[in-house]
């Protein structure tokens, strides 16, 4: 009796090293917990994940971790961002976030 079921070919199964890494960062940063963060690093992550390399996702893995207060009054500009915390992820999170909020009218 032959079976139908076939394994799956390199093409389906080895897809992009990084791409399981970048969907679990999308679920992450659209899932912090607080709704402002959820929109400004879910839309970061969203808009530039897809280019981001290995050190950069790791970067923004260890930028996960920090805590929403921090992250939001760094990214609404309320406080600046600490020097020792300044990873190039993060400043680029940063300047997206305030050009995003700098062009907003009143």
């Amino acid at each position: 009796m032959q079976d139908n079921f076939s394994a799956p070919t390199a093409d389906t199964s080895e897809e992009d090293p990084l791409a399981a890494r970048r969907r679990r960062l999308v679920f992450r940063a659209n899932h912090r917990g607080t709704f402002e963060t959820d929109i400004l690093i879910g839309g970061f992550v969203e808009a530039n994940v897809g280019t981001m390399t290995a050190a950069e996702l790791d970067d923004m893995d260890a930028i996960m971790q920090m805590p929403d207060p921090e992250l939001t009054d760094w990214l609404f500009g309320r406080l600046p961002l600490p020097e020792e915390k300044a990873t190039p992820m993060l400043r680029r999170m940063v300047e997206a976030c305030r050009a995003k909020g700098a062009g907003k009218t009143e």
